[in-house]
């Protein structure tokens, strides 16, 4: 007794407590630690192993192995997450090919959600790459050749009147993110039909890291109505219905019975269209933006990543957006989105939207969309290539009268004079050549070069080339990565203009308040935020967006800036979150962040009640 009471009285004198407060407890002033929260699962032995979401490896601790009847079924060395994410990084880099890399990853994702989406996150700039552009589009293209476990949902026409009882097979009953594809415009490669999967797997991918978004909380859908692609119509590996695409009434009937079937499953989540052709892309989001929390990622999404990029660019450049004039080489339902966005934030700037119109010259394969030529007493004339085989009314809305129809680019830049090119035409690479380049750049001191076609090989020049022949004067982005650029010992660092930096925050914001519908303001918003994101050491460098490693804190400036303006909007509902509870713009970032899913381990529980 002697001896405790001894201790006590040291202890007493070092912690400076009195006696008779010996048994207070001084609290800490400091943020306190955020522990994990358990989750319950009835799961245990094999079955926990066996499914990704749970699946931790030899990560499991050994209470844990315990607790969940996987003793002896796992190697006795226990692992920390740290570790398994630097031997799975060893291995991407140990392997030689992009695609075999992705092979791995895909198993990795297939075994071990978290590890697989820790990496992601941690190395993001290196494996991001790998899932998404530019080796996406080859991992679809022999996606039949590859195939080794489903992942997703498919539809065919042979499921027709089943869609809402199928989507109860999916085994997650809170989804909140969908992308979906149709196959019929991947990339710049075409029609991919069914295995044009891998581009919403590589998609929700990115949701998970960038944006915080659960995996259990994200599906991957394609919309199987057939390929014209008769290579693949003829091959033994191809996973999809080998007919020939659905047309007209069959095929929007089709869309229509998922979009009911989804909204009638889970009524808060987004859809996210992306790669349906630009025939079907344009009527489908009309069709729906305005009933269901839904957006297409190739108009909107790229117009309003560029549209950031351009912000930056601009700034980097010494110049308003309201000075710039606009060549974009593409027609399709890519390049017309992203001359809306740009014409959208143009007018948001001050101009009207007729002089924000004219600043545009649209080039489709045919050359310049403008004026017709014939009957008039234009010394030009190039045969009205573009208004001869018929305009859309999509189209028809960017011709410029300043121009003659068919004006082929090289001469189209030299009286039209733009300060930027715009790349999004998905045509084989080298579209902006030496001469066009030379001839911006002689009537433009800071000449904005945004290649932005997919993959690396549809890219209209390089940033090498676009720095080189503008004597280093070019500010550039590009649609694929690109390493780099060294020229008259300056480092210049292109900047990717990646749809990732605004798609998982637009989704995040979505899933967080439940945003009723995504409006073209906050599409402006998150252009502007993540523009604004850039730090001024990355604007010395010259980039035109924020360093990729930084891009959680991008997401998330996307994500406050799209619920704000819901906010601001009256017409739009955000039932999941009360103005009153984030006040202000500190609360609602802390209270997103509160939101975004972090890739750690979390400890499994089993919810029975001992004894039963």
């Amino acid at each position: 007794m002697a001896t405790a009471a001894r201790r006590s009285a040291a202890m007493r004198a070092l912690t400076g407590t009195p006696r008779g407060l010996r048994h207070v407890r001084v609290l800490s002033t400091a943020t306190p630690p955020v522990y994990p929260k358990p989750v319950l699962t009835k799961a245990k032995g094999v079955d926990i192993i066996h499914d990704p979401l749970w699946n931790k490896g030899m990560s499991m601790d050994r209470p844990e192995r315990d607790r969940l009847n996987l003793r002896g079924l796992l190697p006795p060395r226990v692992k920390t997450l740290d570790e398994q994410v630097e031997r799975a990084l060893e291995k991407i880099r140990s392997d030689e090919t992009a695609v075999s890399k992705n092979l791995y990853l895909q198993d990795l994702h297939d075994r071990n959600e978290t590890l697989y989406h820790k990496l992601v996150l941690d190395y993001i700039d290196e494996v991001a790459p790998l899932i998404y552009t530019p080796t996406v589009g080859i991992v679809c293209q022999q996606f039949g050749v590859d195939f080794r476990r489903s992942r997703g949902m498919y539809f065919s026409r042979y499921d027709r009147g089943l869609f809402a009882s199928m989507l109860y097979n999916w085994p997650h009953k809170d989804v909140k993110i969908i992308v979906v594809t149709d196959g019929s415009r991947i990339l710049g490669l075409g029609d991919l039909g069914a295995h044009g999967m891998g581009i919403p797997i590589g998609k929700l991918a990115l949701y998970c890291a960038a944006g915080g978004l659960d995996p259990a909380q994200v599906l991957p859908v394609v919309l199987d109505v057939g390929t014209d692609n008769a290579e693949l119509l003829s091959s033994r590996d191809y996973v999809g219905t080998p007919e020939k695409r659905l047309q007209g009434d069959s095929y929007y009937d089709f869309v229509d019975e998922f979009m009911q079937a989804v909204y009638s499953r889970w009524p808060s989540v987004v859809v996210q269209f992306e790669d349906f052709a630009t025939l079907r892309a344009k009527p489908l989001l009309e069709k729906y933006r305005h009933k269901y929390r839904c957006f297409n990622d190739d108009i909107q999404g790229t117009g309003c990543v560029t549209l950031a990029g351009v912000l930056a660019a601009a700034r980097n450049a010494g110049t308003s957006i309201t000075d710039m004039r606009f060549l974009c080489a593409g027609a399709g339902s890519a390049g017309l989105g992203v001359c809306s966005a740009l014409v959208d934030g143009m007018v948001e700037a001050g101009l009207s939207r007729e002089e924000a119109k004219a600043r545009f010259v649209v080039c489709t394969s045919q050359g310049a969309l403008g004026r017709q030529a014939a009957g008039t007493a234009s010394p030009k004339a190039f045969g009205d290539p573009n208004h001869k085989r018929g305009l859309s009314e999509e189209r028809r809305a960017w011709v410029n009268e300043s121009i003659v129809d068919g004006t082929p680019m090289l001469e189209a830049v030299a009286e039209f004079k733009p300060t930027c090119l715009l790349g999004l035409a998905a045509q084989p690479g080298g579209l902006f050549s030496e001469a066009i380049v030379r001839t911006m750049a002689e009537h433009c001191a800071s000449p904005i070069i945004m290649p932005m076609s997919n993959p690396t090989s549809k890219a209209e020049c390089t940033p090498r080339q676009a720095i080189e022949w503008t004597d280093g004067r070019a500010v550039v982005a590009t649609g694929s990565p690109f390493g780099p650029v060294e020229y008259h010992h300056k480092l210049y660092v292109p900047s990717q203009c990646n749809n990732m930096y605004v798609f998982p925050g637009i989704g995040l914001a979505a899933a967080v308040a439940g945003t009723s519908k995504i409006t073209d303001r906050m599409l402006f918003k998150a252009a502007e935020a993540c523009a604004a994101s850039m730090t001024a050491e990355e604007v010395d460098e010259g980039r035109t967006f924020p360093n990729i490693k930084r891009i959680r804190d991008v997401s998330l400036s996307v994500a406050c800036a799209v619920i704000e303006e819901g906010f601001a909007d009256p017409t739009v509902q955000q039932p999941a979150l009360d103005r009153d509870a984030v006040p202000d713009s500190a609360s609602l970032a802390a209270y997103v962040r509160d939101q975004m899913w972090l890739p750690t381990y979390k400890p499994l529980v089993d919810p029975t009640p001992r004894g039963e």
